[in-house]
């Protein structure tokens, strides 16, 4: 009993690289080292553009900041983990980093999903108020978006840190992928995962679920209020200012959607598709966003171009 109850306190993880493809790590982090930099470097490209342009100091441009620091804390968090398994063959996590790195990886996808909600509201004023849209989303009201979205996601995720630190678990627990997930954790456990469980899908429910419904409604009263204008330009006009939103919400549910279904249906899959369908989850949206909105947004490209100019002369 000594031995277990010491395991309880202090078990091992193990973390899980491509299983069969050891010898090819350095090669394989390679390709995920660039999306690391690229994702990174394109984030803060796109902060230092919205930071030192005024003609940028608007709603749209302030969520955008938001999402892309959303998006510089998710890769953050999940860098360590995943290149000491590809590039040291180092496996093993203790418990309380691993929590701490679940935890912060949830309450970043939280904090982004209700980004993508919050920039969907800004689409809906700018297109159904144009001239009261200043007025409605002031710095005031931006700044108390900010942190109910902040607060929200630390608040819901810290019971579930919680919950599973009460559990019982193997002196060795291997999990599926290069970082810590909540639900690879509650795998793992010897003893009931019941409240964990029930409480993970409430958070599930009550923060991506419920976003993604209010995201959806959003858009239907978008389109309602484009479909509503006289002129047809006026109206490619609009639809056009949503582009970047709705490519950035496609590129941040369509991986979670993936990963999901995966481990739902794919238990006869092979692991290496775990752990490609969870890298592209959480590497994936910080890559595309500062790409989608550099191409599809005028005003940031023309801002870049303008610097890349200046920098040469």
């Amino acid at each position: 009993m000594s031995v277990f109850n010491s395991s309880a306190l202090y078990p091992r993880f193990l973390l899980t690289g491509l299983s069969g493809l050891e010898s090819r790590y350095s090669l394989i982090s390679l390709p995920i080292f660039l999306v690391y930099a690229t994702s990174v470097a394109g984030n803060i490209t796109i902060l230092f553009i919205i930071r030192t342009e005024p003609s940028l100091h608007q709603p749209m441009y302030y969520f955008l900041s938001m999402l892309t620091l959303t998006d510089l804390g998710l890769s953050t968090t999940t860098f360590p983990t995943m290149f000491s398994v590809f590039w040291f063959h180092a496996r093993e996590i203790s418990f309380n980093a691993c929590l701490i790195q679940m935890y912060f990886i949830h309450v970043f996808s939280i904090i982004e999903s209700a980004v993508l909600l919050a920039m969907a509201f800004d689409r809906f004023v700018a297109i159904r108020e144009p001239l009261r849209y200043p007025t409605i989303l002031t710095n005031r009201v931006i700044t108390g978006i900010g942190l109910a979205v902040a607060v929200r996601a630390l608040v819901l995720v810290f019971p579930a840190s919680f919950l599973l630190k009460r559990l019982q678990y193997r002196p060795v627990n291997i999990l599926s992928y290069t970082f810590c997930l909540h639900q690879d954790l509650i795998k793992t456990t010897v003893s009931s995962r019941r409240v964990s469980s029930i409480y993970g899908l409430m958070v599930v429910i009550c923060s991506m679920g419920l976003d993604s419904v209010l995201l959806l409604l959003s858009y239907v009263l978008i389109l309602g209020t484009v479909l509503s204008i006289a002129s047809k330009t006026e109206r490619v006009k609009a639809l056009n200012t949503c582009i970047s939103h709705i490519c950035a919400v496609f590129t941040f549910y369509t991986p979670m959607i993936g990963l999901s279904m995966i481990r739902r249906y794919g238990q006869n899959a092979s692991p290496i598709v775990h752990v490609l369908m969870a890298n592209v989850y959480l590497l994936v949206p910080p890559l595309m966003n500062p790409i989608v909105y550099s191409v599809k947004t005028k005003q940031i490209r023309d801002r870049i171009l303008k610097k890349f100019k200046q920098q040469k002369v």
